[in-house]
């Protein structure tokens, strides 16, 4: 599965629990609006996973990476690499909405308790977005470094 799918997959997903378990409506009537905001929301989810899931199943040793060097190296003899790097991506994007569902409905039950978030929500949402795409940026960058220093 392509990470495209995945990301449409996952905020379809996401949209339709938020709105039947937390009661936070994402599901768009329009399908142009509603196409736009999946593949953002699919996007963000995906990169929770890269910048959040990832680096803690790390921390905790539940997962192992091999040098990026030698994953390039390998991925060029063995086309099976790629798929299966995929198919980890899939899971790890999986394993963030799932991550990011019980958030928010955390970030619900504080908002009931603590009223001054009402009028933050906006605001909060664009900083953490801010940040999250920016350290998406940096990792981006530093893996087109990684791939030119093993290609060179």
């Amino acid at each position: 599965m392509k990470s495209r799918s995945t990301r449409w997959l996952a905020s379809i997903v996401f949209a339709v629990l938020a709105g039947e378990l937390i009661r936070y409506p994402i599901v768009q009537r329009d399908i142009l609006s509603g196409a736009f905001l999946y593949y953002f929301v699919g996007l963000v989810i995906s990169r929770f996973g890269s910048l959040i899931i990832e680096p803690l199943l790390k921390a905790l040793s539940f997962v192992k990476f091999a040098e990026y060097k030698d994953f390039v190296a390998v991925s060029q003899k063995d086309s099976k690499l790629e798929v299966l790097s995929e198919v980890n991506n899939t899971y790890r994007t999986l394993a963030s909405l799932f991550s990011l569902l019980l958030l928010l409905k955390l970030y619900v039950n504080l908002e009931g308790k603590f009223p001054f978030f009402k009028g933050w929500d906006a605001t909060i949402l664009a900083v953490l977005l801010l940040t999250m795409f920016l350290f998406s940026y940096g990792k981006q960058t530093s893996y087109s470094t990684k791939r030119i220093k093993a290609n060179a």
